[in-house]
């Protein structure tokens, strides 16, 4: 007989390209900026005001969207979300001042991003995937990764090429007319929604399921009364602080700072992207055979010590220089903060599966992205203050490399998962 391709796998590939393409037009933001100043006659502080909006309405949108995707279902809430971010980019061709970016991009778009983001994709694949369910999680990740690899430099060449208003046109209309309702037609948020069962279900696994069909409600100060949930809420956080936050946000701008050219600096951001793609792949293929506590608390470390190369390029790189230049430094910490960016959401993402799977995943997922999200926003904020009164990024490595050494400490402290290989 003809074996068939599961459905799990569709699914899988349907998740990654909602996230490529939601996620990819947010990560895109940082190509309209000096667009936007130029046609709006403002300044940079108001065009990432913009930005820090964005970020908050995202992040305090995840625990709202883990309910309605536990009420609605994943299908409902990721299809409209990306529609939503679609039909508000197209808007944006008709703004004439930053408010309404500020209210278009910052506030409503940010709504729809934060549906169409990891929280969906990960509460489809802990429903599709019994086995692999690590493996298919990296995959998910690696989407928002491929976006930020694809989708950031092709919105610089259309904004090149035809101008930013166009540009939003053909990103909005891409979203509208391609995306949505691929993902509306073809995703489905459970096995049961196909007549089938999920990837690798087994007899006693189906039964289990059956029996915890009713998750218990889920309580927020109960929640945070536990271990696992606080430990793996806090480095989460961290993540959040030094990943969107210091790198993503400031790391053209600390290049720019160290004298590196723009071809350098560009092709240090697209090394970071191609290497976040892999180092997601990979952690979610181990996070299936590895204790996924263990790999937390490595993946964090190793963050700290790729941050403590920034620090040798500004005060030590003559130390290096009779075998290594300043220049390779930068290619080496793109690299090696590359392959640990999104490699800690799966082993996370999994671990909460586990450690609370009688309770609403949904939700749970959103509080832990919402931490993320906080993360993200302040560690995007206080860098640029902190360099508007020092002249440098010199605190805001070493407190991230202190920050990151501390969650890698809660995460080895994390219980054992009795499933956990």
């Amino acid at each position: 007989m003809k074996r068939s391709i599961h459905y799990a796998w569709i699914v899988l590939l349907l998740a990654f390209i909602a996230l490529l393409s939601a996620q990819g037009v947010r990560l895109s933001f940082g190509a309209f900026i000096t667009p936007w100043e130029d046609e709006f006659h403002t300044n940079r502080g108001v065009i990432s005001l913009i930005a820090f909006i964005s970020y908050a309405v995202f992040g305090l949108s995840q625990p709202y969207i883990g309910k309605l995707i536990d009420q609605y279902g994943v299908r409902k809430v990721l299809s409209f979300s990306i529609l939503l971010i679609g039909l508000t980019t197209i808007c944006t061709f008709f703004v004439n001042s930053p408010w309404q970016l500020m209210v278009l991009y910052g506030v409503i778009a940010s709504v729809g991003f934060g549906g169409a983001s990891n929280v969906a994709g990960s509460v489809v694949i802990a429903n599709w995937f019994v086995e692999k369910r690590g493996f298919a999680l990296g995959l998910m990740s690696a989407g928002t990764a491929a976006g930020q690899l694809l989708l950031v430099p092709f919105s610089l060449f259309l904004i090149e090429q035809f101008g930013w208003k166009h540009t939003v046109l053909l990103l909005g209309s891409f979203l509208t007319i391609i995306v949505f309702p691929l993902i509306f037609l073809f995703i489905r948020t459970s096995p049961s929604e196909k007549g089938t069962t999920a990837y690798g279900e087994v007899e006693n696994t189906k039964l289990e399921i059956k029996k915890n069909k009713s998750k218990e409600r889920v309580s927020i100060l109960k929640l945070f009364k536990t271990k696992p949930f606080l430990f793996l809420l806090l480095p989460f956080f961290v993540c959040g602080v030094t990943t969107s936050g210091l790198i993503d946000t400031h790391l053209i701008p600390f290049a720019q700072v160290c004298g590196f050219s723009p071809t350098l600096t560009g092709t240090a951001v697209s090394l970071l992207a191609a290497f976040n793609i892999l180092g997601t792949i990979v952690s979610g293929h181990l996070a299936d055979r590895l204790s996924c506590k263990n790999m937390l608390a490595f993946l964090y470390g190793a963050r700290a010590i790729s941050i403590a190369i920034l620090l040798i390029i500004v005060h030590e790189t003559s130390f290096f220089n009779f075998f290594i230049s300043q220049s390779h430094l930068l290619l080496i910490f793109a690299i090696s903060f590359g392959i640990v960016d999104f490699a800690t959401v799966a082993p996370t993402v999994k671990l909460a599966t586990e450690y609370f799977k009688h309770l609403s995943v949904g939700v749970v997922i959103g509080w832990l992205f919402l931490s993320h999200q906080i993360g993200s926003a302040i560690g995007s904020y206080i860098p640029g203050l902190l360099y508007d009164v020092t002249g440098g990024y010199d605190i805001s490595f070493i407190y991230s490399i202190i920050l990151l050494i501390g969650a890698s400490v809660l995460s080895f402290l994390l219980p054992a998962v009795a499933n956990n290989k």
